[in-house]
């Protein structure tokens, strides 16, 4: 048995207060709110205003986190923020957010997994937890999709919102509640397929680049759906086997919120009805790392997220990356 297991014993999330309505899109795109609706489960997103970036998000979501926790940020171990919008390349916007918020003492890093990179960090930090390492991490998942979108394109502005979310990891007794299973995939090959061509060393942002919008994200939705409906529910039903779990030992299914035709066949397939499984989309769109923190967030708030709750996590996302946890919440 492991010398110590991770548990998950808070959550904060922040948002931006301004709403982005598919009304209002149509209007821009040539489409329709129910077209919009059919085809993902979307009715408004949130959107940051001009000038604010992923810290105008990630600091609330944090002090949000810590305060439900009733820790001190400078009893912080660590800090890993997952995100493919940080405010600037270099550095990284843990070490931003580690000053920011007083955890004078813990190290920090961003991991960039797209859409499964909250559930990349948080995996990291239970390795860190386990191993004795650490005793206490903050796991931060946040994006400003709306930095990275054109908003001209119907077939991916459509999709995206703003967001952060924040959970504080601690060591616990290792036959307390927490962090039980983790399965991670990758499959590099269909890279192009989802990705943001101008935001790296290959292609600089050079004017012409932008000028042909590479610095957007470009996504082939019909073979992302087709890849995520596949992946997200081999990976869930691979980790049940794993450990030996069936539909009845699952209390709450948070699926990565990316379209609500791919969150229903993925709860079928894992035989988990759907008064089971949390949905946020509707009301926040994808928006990338932060979609299960906030989908945390806003199961706490309803009443659906106790000490003891059983959770599946499981996220599929660009690179092309997908996983699963399963745990309990709570100290022990």
């Amino acid at each position: 048995m492991n010398a110590a297991r991770a548990q998950v014993v808070a959550i904060g999330s922040a948002l931006p207060e301004r709403r982005l309505t598919n009304a209002e899109l149509a209007s821009r795109i040539n489409s329709s709110d129910e077209w919009i609706v059919s085809r993902t489960g979307i009715r408004e997103r949130r959107i940051v205003e001009p000038g604010q970036g992923l810290m105008h998000l990630a600091e609330p979501a944090a002090r949000r986190c810590l305060e439900q926790a009733g820790v001190g940020a400078d009893t912080l171990d660590g800090i890993i923020v997952a995100s493919i919008t940080a405010d600037m390349v270099m550095p990284a916007t843990a070490n931003l957010l580690q000053h920011r918020i007083g955890a004078t003492r813990a190290w920090a890093f961003d991991v960039i997994n797209a859409c499964n990179g909250f559930v990349a960090a948080l995996a990291n930090a239970t390795t860190w937890i386990e191993s004795g390492r650490a005793k206490r991490i903050l796991v931060v998942g946040g994006d400003v999709m709306s930095s990275v979108v054109d908003w001209n394109d119907r077939n991916t502005c459509v999709l995206f919102g703003d967001g952060c979310g924040a959970v504080l990891v601690e060591a616990g007794p290792a036959d307390g509640p927490g962090v039980i299973g983790i399965e991670m995939h990758s499959d590099g090959g269909p890279a192009e397929e989802l990705c943001i061509p101008c935001s790296g060393s290959a292609r600089p942002a050079t004017p012409e680049a932008l000028a042909r919008g590479e610095h957007f994200l470009k996504q082939n939705g019909k073979m992302v759906f087709t890849h995520a409906v596949r992946r997200m529910a081999e990976v869930a039903t691979s980790l049940m086997k794993t450990h030996g779990l069936s539909a009845a030992d699952i209390d709450l299914v948070v699926p990565h919120q990316a379209n609500l035709r791919i969150i229903q066949p993925t709860a079928e397939r894992i035989g988990v009805p759907m008064d089971r499984v949390m949905i946020n989309l509707d009301r926040l769109g994808n928006t990338t790392a932060a979609t299960i923190p906030l989908a945390l967030a806003d199961a706490q708030t309803a009443g659906r997220l106790q000490p003891g709750t059983r959770i599946l996590l499981v996220a599929f996302g660009g690179g092309l990356t997908w996983g699963a946890i399963y745990l309990t919440w709570g100290r022990g």
